[in-house]
């Protein structure tokens, strides 16, 4: 967010209008991100905030305007590399009927890791988001929405991406789920430099989380703090 340094994702006049282009969801949005940010994206509903993100994971593509990656344009990372450096985990996040223990595993092995460095990334992150073992075991349908909302970010956190995007992460959580949550992601952002954009509209949590705050409303911005 220091307009002085390099930034690691760069979006410039960027604009999404829908698929029968009558309505902009998103108006000239312009920022920057620089690694190790802690970004938190408020406003009201409706207000553009996971299309953001989902442009940003090119889930969807821009109508007009530039987003960057590492001074290069987004588009022309392909999507395999774009999705192992940034990742999205939705508000609603899905485990494709895998147990959530190969859900975990999962990605890890087509990054081609051990099974032993799978096994120690898994305990790490379980240890540091207080996941019970017996839920290794379970699918998606034995997991309530909070317990897979934990469960997808652990799986985002252990790929140790450059750029995470969390899409209200503590919306199904309880107060202190939610406390653990942020206090944990920071610990990520300051320790492996995991630079995180969070959609949040829980103030206290935005406050504790956020080094800086961008404000969308009716898809514009309307502040950057």
């Amino acid at each position: 967010m220091n307009s002085e340094s390099t930034p690691l994702l760069k979006l410039s006049e960027v604009s999404l209008t829908d698929f029968r282009e009558e309505n902009k969801l998103l108006t000239n949005i312009s920022f920057q991100v620089n690694q190790s940010d802690r970004l938190a994206i408020v406003g009201p509903s409706g207000a553009g905030k996971t299309t953001l993100l989902r442009l940003i994971n090119r889930l969807q593509e821009p109508t007009s305007g530039l987003i960057e990656w590492d001074s290069q344009p987004l588009c022309n990372l392909s999507i395999v590399k774009l999705r192992q450096q940034i990742v999205l985990v939705p508000q609603e996040p899905k485990l494709l009927g895998m147990t959530v223990e190969e859900a975990l595993a999962y990605p890890l092995v087509l990054q081609q890791l051990s099974k032993l460095e799978i096994e120690q990334a898994i305990d790490t992150w379980q240890s540091q988001l207080s996941i019970p073992d017996d839920w290794l075991t379970r699918n998606e349908l034995q997991l309530s929405l909070g317990q897979r909302q934990l469960v997808s970010i652990m799986r985002g956190l252990m790929m140790k991406p450059k750029l995470l995007l969390l899409d209200e992460p503590t919306s199904a959580l309880d107060s202190e789920r939610a406390q653990q949550l942020i206090e944990t992601l920071i610990n990520s952002n300051q320790t492996e430099q995991t630079t995180i954009i969070m959609v949040n509209h829980q103030k206290k949590l935005v406050k504790q989380f956020a080094q800086g705050i961008l404000t969308l409303k009716e898809g514009q911005v309307q502040s950057i703090s």
